[in-house]
């Protein structure tokens, strides 16, 4: 089969098209011949030799195609051996990609309990870019965070994969979303999904001019904050309200004020990935709920460049991959 192969950890330029054995099927598993694929920026670190992934390797956390045994049309969990308790993983869990070889290729072979029915009314490509970052966004909004309709919800880092899905879902529940970002363009975009409003996080007050957009300047219920910016966020936040973090790509060190934290009554709640009863949730909402679809198609074989856009970019989610596209292949919206 074709696959993109990882030899070495390094730049998108070592990725390589390769010609590489199918995967061999066995008890438990099931094998996938991929229609659509999705680029992370999970895939950037791995790619970058942040798992220590074994080499060669294969990149990919995310895919919806065709199950070889049965003929259905199937996503991808990339949520592997999560184990029983639904408030953490176990020890074993991992994201598909990490160390199993991943959905960058023709086929990929998955525990038969990491595959779900393709959602109704979603295009391959809309499909395949769902798991990674709908599962997330969903564990941390309404797992997690407990989010219900009517209830203020801010949102950081409107522009990423995680920020924009965030907005879509939490809008579709009948939550009243605020977002920040570095651009007007961005907040703009985000309207566009069912924010209600933002403000930049490029000005130094911008938890103060976040407050003053929620119900009579109090704070919000509760904030999503992907980024790492704990104490600024927790100043957004209504006395009692909720911070649920579940990233760091701004900064990997958070310091509290722990007076005013236990004082406020906050709740600080850690979370990543999601169970397969959260994945189920996110599949019966995405039926139940008018959400917004959205993805960029390219090639198979171009990779490299969407490695190189999601880098640039510094987003959650960059385009999706189609094995099937013609090659080259331009970015084009859905």
């Amino acid at each position: 089969m074709d696959a993109v192969v990882l030899r070495e950890f390094g730049e998108p330029d070592v990725l390589r098209m390769e010609s590489i054995p199918a995967p061999v099927v066995s008890p438990g598993w099931v094998t996938v011949r991929l229609k659509a694929a999705a680029l992370n920026w999970h895939d950037v670190l791995v790619r970058q030799g942040k798992y220590s992934s074994p080499l060669p390797h294969v990149l990919g956390a995310d895919g919806a195609g065709i199950r070889t045994d049965t003929g259905e049309e199937v996503l991808v969990l990339p949520s592997l051996w999560w184990g029983d308790r639904e408030a953490a993983p176990s020890a074993q869990w991992e994201i598909l990609g990490d160390h199993q070889r991943g959905t960058y290729a023709e086929f990929v072979r998955v525990p038969a309990d990491c595959v779900a029915p393709k959602p109704r009314g979603l295009s391959w490509e809309q499909a395949a870019a769902l798991s990674l970052v709908g599962l997330t966004t969903y564990r941390a909004l309404f797992t997690r965070g407990r989010l219900r309709a009517g209830e203020n919800l801010l949102v950081l880092g409107a522009g990423g994969g995680v920020a924009t899905m965030a907005v879509m879902l939490a809008a579709a529940v009948g939550a009243h979303v605020t977002v920040t970002s570095s651009s007007p363009d961005k907040i703009s975009q985000a309207r566009e999904l069912g924010a209600a409003d933002g403000v930049l996080y490029t000005e130094p007050d911008w938890p103060h001019a976040a407050r003053r957009l929620s119900p009579d300047g109090q704070g919000f219920d509760l904030v999503l904050d992907s980024v790492g910016t704990w104490q600024q966020s927790i100043e957004a936040l209504r006395p009692g309200g909720r911070l649920v973090v579940l990233g760091a790509s701004r900064s990997d060190l958070a310091t509290l004020d722990v007076r005013p934290f236990y004082f406020g009554q906050y709740e600080l709640i850690g979370t990543t990935m999601g169970s397969p009863q959260d994945f189920t949730g996110l599949l019966k909402l995405l039926d139940a709920k008018a959400v917004k679809k959205n993805a960029w198609i390219i090639a198979l074989g171009s990779t490299r460049g969407g490695n190189k856009f999601a880098e640039r970019s510094s987003i959650d989610q960059g385009p999706r991959c189609s094995p099937e596209a013609d090659f080259p292949a331009r970015p084009r919206r859905w």
